[in-house]
């Protein structure tokens, strides 16, 4: 602890009998200028005095909290097993112990099987607890919708027009399927190489819809410990349904639903142990409710056969790289917010933007932009547009492999 500061000492003021009235008054200005000098130390040191007194008694406060929670009896927590007229049977997690025990009349009605709750040493039920839901899975729920309409997207109207069908319809309007007589689709798997709108597809979605949205990556579910992943993707399902309706999103699903091999590593057996977790969740015996899942990869061929089946995946969509036409409609919607010359030509571009994708069309009209701030100006013209072109180009070049001979 350090220690406070020293007070200064208290000046003191001598006056001569024989001054004459210019040194007194001299004399008595000097001493005011060093009391005023003193005052301003003594208040900064006030000043950190209070802020300390006020650090302290934060600290007084933890230290009483956390000694009264230490002289309070620790809880454990249980699950309920079963409701009886007699009581409750709980188990204990980590020992597994069940135990009959009374509990309070105004809990009794309260609780049902299955609901956690926190027991003393003598097992006797002190309060409920919520339902425990991995924080892993409640960080992947979407909170706000995504800032990505349907208008967003060019070049991809048959695939819009599929996944809205396949998604949106049956949580708008999940009547109409029932009119028809036909379960609506339980699941869309977005395949086509990377930059082609997957997941602009998947967002528009959310947008679009009231449902609740859960993003997450198939990596994520691949984890270290044995029965992680599985929990993890358990958690997220039972999320899904805590807020239904709701959306499953899993981006690069192919990491944790790849073709199984024969593998007796650890690490294969717990990517499998996860993936059939998965399936299970998909096509369960219990009804899922209002859940949809949509999934994307780049890889589509090195998904299992099982996860492809009809109910689970109901629609493969196909997500290919735009032609001229949506390379012309993508150049429009990536630039309707740029200022442009009069020379700019999209069909143009369109037709010398052969094989880009519409995640290399948005970075090129960036580019392109790049390049006219380069020069001071603020419209962008066509040769801003065919100089970035070249750009990406040669970057694309540049990373390609090298064959070695």
């Amino acid at each position: 602890m350090s220690r406070s500061p020293s007070i200064p000492d208290r000046p003191r003021l001598d006056l001569d009998p024989e001054m004459s009235p210019e040194e007194r008054l001299e004399a008595l200005r000097e001493h005011f200028i060093t009391i005023a000098q003193v005052n301003a130390e003594l208040d900064d040191q006030l000043d950190v005095a209070e802020d300390r007194r006020d650090d302290f008694r934060e600290e007084v406060d933890r230290l009483e909290r956390e000694n009264g929670a230490l002289k309070t009896s620790s809880l454990y927590v249980a699950t309920v097993e079963e409701v009886t007229d007699d009581g409750v049977v709980v188990k204990q997690h980590g020992t597994n112990q069940e135990i009959l025990t009374e509990v309070a009349p105004q809990l009794h009605d309260e609780l049902e099987a299955g609901d956690r709750v926190a027991v003393n040493d003598s097992f006797s039920i002190q309060t409920t607890l919520s339902a425990e839901t991995d924080a892993r899975a409640q960080a992947m729920q979407i909170e706000h919708s995504p800032e990505v309409s349907y208008g967003d997207i060019g070049g991809l109207d048959d695939q819009i027009r599929e996944v809205r069908e396949a998604v949106e319809l049956p949580l708008l309007d999940a009547d109409q399927f029932d009119e028809v007589g036909i379960e609506p689709p339980t699941g869309v798997l977005l395949h086509g190489p990377p930059g082609t709108g997957k997941t602009m597809l998947a967002r528009a979605v959310a947008k679009q819809t009231d449902a609740t949205f859960i993003k997450m990556a198939g990596s994520e579910l691949v984890r270290k410990f044995i029965g992680e992943g599985a929990r993890l993707v358990r958690d997220l399902f039972e999320l899904a349904m805590e807020n239904e309706p709701a959306i499953i999103f899993i981006d690069e699903i192919d990491a944790v639903a790849s073709t199984r091999t024969e593998s007796k590593t650890s690490g294969d057996a717990e990517v499998q142990r996860t993936m059939m977790q998965l399936l299970n969740e998909m096509d369960g015996f219990d009804d899922r409710g209002d859940i949809c899942i949509v999934a994307a990869t780049n890889r589509f061929d090195m998904l299992d056969r099982a996860i492809l089946r009809p109910g689970r995946f109901d629609r493969l969509i196909d997500v290919p790289k735009p032609d001229e036409v949506g390379r012309d409609l993508i150049f429009q919607i990536h630039t309707r917010n740029m200022s442009l010359a009069d020379d700019v030509d999209f069909e143009a571009l369109a037709a010398e933007t052969d094989d880009l994708s519409g995640a290399e069309i948005e970075s090129l009209t960036t580019e392109a932009g790049m390049f006219a701030i380069r020069d001071e100006r603020t419209e962008v013209e066509m040769a801003d547009f065919r100089e970035a072109l070249a750009k990406i180009t040669d970057d694309e070049s540049a990373t390609e492999p090298v064959a070695f001979q």
